[in-house]
């Protein structure tokens, strides 16, 4: 099955179209189509940036971690300082919070007039940029509660589910610089023009297909995956199923952004080095998930609909299954017969251990 998608006829700026979304909310105001301006000029830095990587100095790790213990590359602190920069002078923006900052950011300029809370991954995927893999950013955005205002309670404005998300989306620092993006009217997808510095039209509402013919997982992961999830990733490779052929980048925002086209499945089950998933929650998984289900994919962690989970902390951590909904509904059946029963690890190391002498013979 192919991606159902609707070219445009004619070239259509996202400013514009931004716009042309706006006009279909009456309470709308053009202070949302400002906020989502700051995260296009931020994607433009940021792609250049990626562009001339080989050139500037910008590869390599910066010698530090962040709060999720995870090295920091050069251009994590690039793409972040863009997208802080771009987004802190927009006035209406109350709360920055990032994978790359230990707490939420208050922006103290805009006062109670800062209603909305933006929350990104600045350059997921930014392990692979030395070796020229695509990367992305990842966004969401929600409305700030400005009763009985406190500048300072910055938590609480961000620990909101993804179902309260107004918008959000993800750009591709690829082959083409793409920004995709939903405000709950479907799912639009730009491609950045170099010649007039302009993110274009490329897809209108997106329909991602009910079942592809592609997995993306880490099976080096496999011996660790509760069973359900391993029991599936058999299946996938049987006849019955065609087979499936197995993709994985290893870029969330790549990933995601194949799946989304090319229909298929995307796994981050947890594992016994990571038993509560991997993923951030709310700057990764949530904003994938409302994507996902804008254009009739499903997301869930194994057991519940992503979008319904209420995160704890900033940097909450969630399995992810995303994909088509025929896709997502077979391995649940999977995940039902099974439950959460875990492959025991003593036996699967003696086993594999036992294989790596037999073929060393």
């Amino acid at each position: 099955m192919t991606t159902e998608l609707e070219s445009s006829p004619h070239p259509i700026t996202i400013q514009e179209h931004i716009l042309n979304q706006q006009r279909t909310h009456a309470t709308a105001t053009g202070g949302f189509s400002w906020l989502l301006s700051g995260i296009t000029q931020a994607a433009k830095i940021i792609s250049a940036s990626v562009r001339r990587a080989g050139i500037l100095d910008v590869l390599g790790d910066a010698g530090d971690s962040n709060v999720s213990g995870e090295q920091q590359q050069k251009l994590d602190i690039l793409a972040n300082k863009s997208l802080e920069m771009c987004l802190g002078f927009r006035g209406n923006i109350g709360v920055i919070a990032s994978e790359e900052l230990n707490e939420p950011k208050v922006v103290p300029k805009s006062g109670a007039s800062g209603k909305y809370v933006v929350i990104f991954d600045p350059l997921d995927g930014s392990s692979n940029i030395d070796v020229n893999v695509s990367v992305g950013t990842i966004f969401a955005i929600y409305e700030r509660d400005t009763t009985g205002f406190n500048g300072f309670d910055a938590v609480a404005d961000v620990l909101q589910p993804g179902i309260k998300q107004l918008a959000a989306g993800y750009i591709v620092y690829g082959s083409s610089t793409v920004m995709t993006y939903t405000t709950g009217n479907g799912v639009h997808m730009f491609t950045l023009d170099p010649s007039v510095g302009s993110f274009v039209l490329a897809f209108e509402n997106i329909k991602m297909p009910e079942t592809g013919k592609y997995y993306s997982v880490n099976e080096a992961n496999y011996n660790s995956f509760p069973k359900g999830y391993q029991e599936y990733l058999k299946w996938c490779k049987t006849e019955e199923a065609g087979p499936y052929s197995a993709r994985y980048i290893g870029s969330l925002v790549a990933d995601f952004h194949r799946t989304l086209l090319r229909g298929g499945i995307f796994l981050y089950p947890p594992t016994a080095k990571a038993p509560g998933g991997k993923l951030r929650l709310t700057y990764e998984a949530n904003p994938i998930a409302w994507l996902a289900e804008q254009a009739g994919g499903e997301a869930n962690d194994g057991k519940m609909r992503i979008l319904e989970k209420v995160p704890q902390s900033v940097h909450d951590r969630t399995p992810l299954v995303v994909g088509g909904k025929k896709d997502v509904a077979r391995l649940m059946k999977y995940m039902e017969m099974y439950g959460d029963e875990d492959v025991p690890q003593a036996s699967t190391k003696a086993a594999t251990k036992a294989t790596a002498k037999a073929v060393a013979k």
